[in-house]
């Protein structure tokens, strides 16, 4: 608060008691009193009115200066009532008292909707443990089937554990801390977990994968990269060209290793690329070919940033995409 603020605030107040200083003063001076005097007693009254709004803008400014070092400490911005000394006007406390009260029925329905969410994330992943058990028995009784229908049978059982697996991830990702381990992981072992993963969709797309140099050690989770990973071998899938190809291509950049995920597909439009991340985004190309959630690569920004990853994508239409994952150095990693 500045002093100009402070004297606009009070503008009203300091004139009135001008006013009535003026007003006591010609009273007096009508009365008989000497001019001497009478100067006297309005320096006097000068003089201890200015030292009062002195005394109250230091005050005002110190007690402001203690309620913003309550609110940076605080990590839970809505508990600030809760935290700050309360005002010593009876009107402020009264003031006071209300807001802390509002502050204790927001803090209530915050609490309500922490647990909620909760418990809301806890059934979706009893529900993708469970409903696993089904789709093994399906796999298995596809085994008596002939085999063009295992085929497409065992690829949309693929489908069905993909969109499974999303939603698991998609419940973890707020919070994101109390699933991950952050590890040395050779990248080569990431690559093939997610290839492994996805590979009945990849037969099926005929899609060809090919690896270069992929004998690095990273810093990440391993689930995690390769939930990541295995959602760009998808999406790579999905939009393929003719013949479609994908290379896993890693090199150093600096302490840090990058890898970079290119395929020969139909590609993203020019316009479209800043809201691939978007949540729900999902595009022409989406719309066109059908089955986008727009909720891939939105979790893979999500999940990247979590794990200090860093996230790029380029892509020409009707040449193909290519999307650069850096994982950070050791020493760069935050949450190691």
């Amino acid at each position: 608060m500045t002093l100009r603020e402070f004297l606009s605030e009070r503008m009203g107040r300091i004139v009135l008691q001008l006013i009535c200083a003026g007003l006591a003063a010609l009273f007096l001076f009508a009365t008989g009193t000497q001019p001497g005097i009478l100067a006297i007693l309005l320096l006097v009254l000068l003089l201890v009115f200015s030292a009062k709004q002195i005394y109250d803008f230091f005050h005002q400014c110190a007690y402001l200066r203690e309620l913003v070092a309550i609110w940076d400490g605080l990590e839970q911005k809505y508990l600030f009532a809760e935290c700050v000394p309360p005002p010593k006007g009876l009107y402020e406390r009264r003031l006071f008292d209300l807001i802390r009260r509002a502050g204790q029925a927001m803090t209530g329905t915050v609490s309500d909707a922490e647990a909620s969410k909760r418990e809301y994330r806890e059934y979706v992943e009893r529900w993708v443990h469970e409903i696993k058990a089904p789709i093994t028995a399906a796999r298995l009784i596809c085994r008596n089937l002939d085999g063009d229908t295992r085929r497409k049978l065992i690829v949309e059982l693929a489908q069905i554990e993909a969109n499974i697996e999303r939603a698991l991830f998609y419940a973890r990702a707020e919070n994101p801390e109390q699933d991950c381990l952050f590890r040395q992981v050779n990248l080569g072992e990431i690559a093939s977990q997610a290839i492994e993963n996805h590979r009945s969709l990849l037969i099926q797309s005929h899609v060809r994968v090919e690896t270069e140099n992929l004998n690095h050690t990273v810093y990440t989770d391993e689930k995690w990269a390769a939930f990541i990973l295995g959602q760009l071998l998808q999406n790579a899938a999905r939009y393929r060209g003719a013949e479609p190809v994908i290379t896993l291509c890693a090199k150093p950049h600096g302490k840090q290793i990058q890898l970079i995920v290119q395929d020969n597909g139909i590609g993203i439009p020019s316009h479209e690329l800043a809201r691939v991340f978007d949540r729900g985004f999902t595009g022409s190309n989406g719309r066109s070919r059908g089955g986008s959630t727009g909720m891939g690569l939105y979790l893979c920004k999500k999940l990247a940033s979590f794990l200090d990853m860093g996230l790029r994508i380029v892509s020409r239409e009707g040449e193909g995409t290519a999307v650069t994952l850096t994982f950070p150095a050791k020493e760069n990693l935050t949450k190691l």
